[in-house]
């Protein structure tokens, strides 16, 4: 049994943020009722290109695996008293819903305790739902130039940069999927829910973490610096290889020894580069020699005199990494038979636990559970599901 198979969610989400929480919890077993505007064509992302058609796409696959899907109209009063009856018999509401719309369609504890008191109710937003840009929509991409990442991200002397990933997006997704089950496990424990208010800045500004303590405690102010170096730690960087670039971390004083010992190159056993903060002082003479010596030979002449002992790798595209034998050897891939898409290939989640794992499916269709749901949960029969049906509630 996996360990979320007892856990029932209701989910108001799109895009990418909310969906990416709910597939981690799905692989974990919840049972995930997506509930999708009928109106409006359900999920955006069900139209994010490439390979998107007919109301489904790649990326809409890769962020819904395991889920269901409900069309409901919850703005209709016999969408509400739909809603209100899967309520009871469901652990959590989750959403990601702008910071003042949870409250505008009636989704938090207080609209819904009435019909389940342990009815733990999650919000992921742009900017949670107090403070003066509660209204505003947010955005992986807004978000990292709001917490400050994009001035970060990038060499000195170009614009600032985004980071390549939704990282913003996934950690809140991960955020958020945490404070639910936390919820729920006080729920189960007290008989009492409550609500969750989690956002994208939220999670941001928290990683920011040790920057922060730097920034708010010292003098130190943190700034983009040539090829992508760690702040104070060297060398801790890209390195230009003959024929592609490399990433040396030496995070602690013997993987440096140990890196002057395999580059076999005497000045490095200076005075000068003898402890990180000598190193940090001298950076600017380090560096060129370290430069001057890793263009001579090619990545993987490199990795095969420092790996295992010297924290490196090489500068990977994302086909390359999903390739790598460690990928592989995770299992970090699953398989997904859709029924038009084929087998799809995608990232396994990072949480998983000895012995079986679930039997993934593919997100699915606008409104493909809606009759079985109604009809299980809702307790509706097919004369009143046809007549909702016949009036845009469902």
């Amino acid at each position: 049994m996996l360990p979320l198979s007892d856990v029932r969610i209701l989910a108001i989400s799109q895009f990418g943020a909310g969906p990416y929480a709910m597939t981690q919890l799905a692989d974990l077993g919840a049972e995930i009722v997506k509930i999708e505007y009928p109106a409006t064509g359900g999920d955006v992302g069900r139209y994010v290109p490439p390979g998107a058609s007919d109301g489904d796409s790649l990326y809409f696959q890769s962020l819904n695996r395991n889920t269901r899907s409900l069309t409901l109209d919850l703005r209709d009063p016999r969408g509400q008293a739909i809603f209100h009856e899967l309520v009871r018999t469901s652990d959590a509401v989750f959403n990601n819903l702008r910071g003042d719309q949870p409250a505008a369609l009636g989704l938090t504890y207080a609209d819904l305790a009435p019909f389940n008191p342990a009815i733990v109710c999650v919000s992921l937003s742009g900017f949670g739902s107090t403070g003066p840009r509660a209204l505003e929509p947010g955005y992986d991409y807004l978000i990292q130039a709001y917490a400050g990442f994009m001035s970060l991200t990038g060499e000195p002397d170009g614009p600032p940069a985004r980071g390549g990933v939704s990282f913003v997006d996934f950690s809140a997704g991960l955020a958020a999927g945490l404070a639910l089950v936390s919820g729920v496990m006080q729920a189960r424990a007290t008989g009492i829910g409550t609500d969750v208010d989690v956002s994208l800045l939220d999670t941001a500004v928290s990683m920011l973490n040790y920057l922060a303590a730097w920034t708010l405690n010292s003098d130190f102010r943190p700034e983009r610096l040539a090829d992508s170096s760690h702040p104070t730690l060297y060398p801790s960087q890209v390195f230009e290889t003959s024929d592609g670039h490399l990433v040396i971390m030496c995070a602690k004083e013997k993987f440096w020894i140990a890196l002057v010992e395999r580059m076999d190159l005497p000045e490095l056993r200076d005075e000068r580069f003898r402890s990180f903060g000598d190193r940090l002082e001298n950076r600017e003479t380090l560096i060129p020699l370290l430069k001057a010596e890793f263009r001579k030979h090619p990545t993987d002449w490199w990795l095969d005199r420092l790996r295992g002992v010297v924290p490196c790798a090489p500068v990977n595209t994302v086909e390359a990494a999903l390739a790598d034998v460690q990928v592989e050897a995770r299992e970090l891939l699953v398989e997904v038979e859709h029924p038009s898409l084929g087998t799809l290939r995608q990232t396994a989640s990072a949480v998983r636990f000895p012995g079986k794992q679930r039997d993934h499916r593919p997100g699915s269709a606008l409104g493909a559970d809606t009759e079985e749901i109604l009809r299980e949960r809702a307790h509706l029969d097919d004369e009143t599901i046809a007549e909702l049906r016949r009036d845009g509630v469902v």
